[in-house]
């Protein structure tokens, strides 16, 4: 609803005039006769990626919950982010992804938003375009893929691939379990089953106020997701005559509590960036200090890997977000809004009791360590972010000499070759691979040299400006800011300098004299770029770094007016 109780929608259909009885034509066939607000449905389905495949069926529910409250379902589609297949990395397009839901929904006359999203980078860039729009917005996610089951053992999406391919790359698997292994995990549609970034933003989305309580990790073809998808269509419809918009339910408060669940789960490193961005498109502040003083003193609560040894169907069958609120609520906000109508303080009431043993932890029997740390110093003056409870403990703090990759390229073929000078105490090195360098893919989990492996060594120090999955794991300090291509101090390290990690005192330092630097940073020069044109080149022009969610720098909304966008003037195309 407008500010003045009226359809939006209304701007295109109310009149006589040969323009809204065009309009009324256009839409006749999804009307079918219905006058009642006008909901899009941003299905997000594709065959390109099977994360998001499950959401053709839940369309047809969100359709139906529509109808049977009074509205007008308009399904269309959306460009889908899948992180297996789309290169260099689907972060690159989440940005493209915002735009697109924000302009279908300034162009059309839609008086409210469903969106079908699922894999990692879809649901940030839908909510994104959406908070931006500011129309009555609901979220639905597909659910995570059943579990794959290799000689014998309930195996991990990404995780257990990961160390899998350790194996693999030291003899210890063979060839036929290597092709046993990709039957395996080729088997079935969904989103990652463990704590990664898919997970952990449909968690998180769900914390904020966006999604039906207890939807976000129904897994994938459980009937339950019918059901809540058809909840969703009817909650779309309460929530434009009730005019709850997104910047209603994206407060500071609830972005503080995501903060507290983000932390609880033992979530992705992605989230960070994304809930930052997030929280740029209402005007909501957040940065890492607010990251370090909303999270600190958190315990990681669910036990799903990596940071456990769960997985989602695990933590969903031990109540799901709605039981970990619960467990949290001493440190949550109580009052914060879900567009379903309830409170989190209202959710909490109505939500199971933890059970001992299950995938949610008690909170008083909880480690207190934390799941993130935020680190800075000369070689990180703007931040960076490692994820402890997935790290090695003995090497949260750790001194020792650089090698260093420039590019992915180069970082692939120097960890298998054996005469790479490195050992155990070394701290590898990526850089040339954050926004503008790469557009940050999922490059920073570093292999284990192959010599290395060969010999045991599992986990090693690693320090790069590119991101990890959220399957990820190890010691590996993520995001780096700046980043090396607009010149940022990892583009000066050099093999054999040293490198000092603190996470507990939140330190990374480059431990090389100010004189010497100065004569590096002369020397150095802009890499060029390969991007001329197209959305590779808009992007790089006007990306932000990690710290500020690396959202475009035009689409941020620092007041309440910028979140406003201008309405189309409805007359002959």
């Amino acid at each position: 609803m407008t500010g003045n109780g009226t359809l939006r929608s209304g701007a295109w259909f109310d009149g006589d005039d040969e323009v809204a009885l065009a309009n009324r034509a256009a839409l006749a066939p999804a009307a079918r006769g219905a006058r009642g607000p006008v909901i899009g449905i941003a299905n997000s389905a594709s065959d390109l990626n099977p994360c998001n495949m499950p959401l053709r069926k839940l369309a047809g529910a969100v359709a139906r919950g529509v109808r049977e409250a009074g509205g007008i379902p308009a399904e269309f589609p959306t460009i889908s982010l899948g992180e297996d297949l789309m290169k260099p990395s689907a972060m690159l397009y989440r940005n493209l992804l915002a735009i697109e839901i924000e302009e279908m929904i300034r162009s059309h006359p839609l008086d409210g938003i469903v969106l079908l999203a699922s894999c990692d980078k879809t649901v940030p860039g839908a909510v994104m375009g959406a908070a931006s729009a500011d129309i009555p917005t609901v979220l639905v996610t597909g659910g995570a893929r059943a579990p794959a089951v290799f000689r014998g053992r309930r195996i991990g999406t990404g995780t257990d691939l990961w160390r899998l391919w350790d194996e693999r790359r030291t003899g210890d698997l063979d060839d036929a379990g290597w092709r046993d292994l990709e039957v395996c995990l080729g088997a079935g549609i969904g989103s990652c089953n463990t704590m990664g970034t898919a997970s952990s933003m449909a968690i998180l989305c769900e914390a904020l106020g966006l999604m039906i309580p207890g939807s976000s990790t129904i897994p994938a073809g459980d009937p339950r997701g019918t059901d809540a998808a058809a909840e969703a269509g009817r909650c779309a419809v309460a929530a434009v005559r009730d005019g709850t918009r997104p910047s209603q339910i994206m407060t500071a408060a609830a972005f503080r509590n995501a903060i507290r669940v983000l932390y609880a789960i033992g979530g992705s490193t992605n989230a960070v960036i994304h809930l930052t961005a997030m929280a740029g498109r209402v005007g909501e502040a957040f940065d890492l200090n607010d990251l370090e003083r909303y999270g600190s003193g958190v315990p990681v609560l669910a036990d799903v890997e990596p940071s456990g040894a769960g997985l989602i169907q695990d933590f969903d069958a031990a109540g799901g977000l709605p039981a970990l609120l619960r467990e949290l609520s001493p440190l949550l906000e109580p009052a914060a809004r879900t567009v379903a109508g309830p409170t989190i303080g209202e959710v909490i009431a109505a939500a199971p009791a933890v059970r001992s043993g299950g995938a949610i932890r008690p909170l008083n029997s909880a480690d207190a360590g934390g799941a993130f740390a935020v680190v800075r110093g000369s070689l990180a003056p703007d931040g960076a972010v490692i994820k402890t409870s997935a790290a090695t403990p003995d090497l949260l703090r750790h001194r020792g000499p650089a090698v260093v990759f420039r590019g992915y390229e180069d970082m692939r073929r120097r960890v298998e070759d054996p005469a790479l000078e490195v050992t155990p105490d070394s701290v590898l090195v990526l850089g040339g691979c954050g926004p503008v360098g790469a557009g940050m893919p999922e490059w920073g989990m570093i292999p284990i040299p192959a010599k290395l492996a060969a010999a045991g060594v599992r986990d090693m120090v690693r320090v790069t400006d590119a991101r990890m999955s959220g399957t990820s794991f190890g010691t590996v300090f993520l995001h780096v800011a700046p980043e090396a291509a607009v010149g940022g101090p990892l583009a000066l390290v050099r093999d054999g300098d040293m490198i000092s990690v603190d996470a507990a005192a939140g330190v990374l330092d480059l431990d090389v004299g100010a004189d010497e630097l100065a004569r590096r940073r002369a020397a150095w020069s802009a890499p060029t770029s390969p991007h001329l044109r197209g959305w590779p080149a808009l992007y790089r022009a006007h990306v932000t770094q990690a710290p500020d969610g690396c959202d475009l720098d035009f689409l941020t909304a620092p007041t309440a007016a910028h979140r406003r966008f201008v309405e189309p003037v409805v007359g002959r195309s």
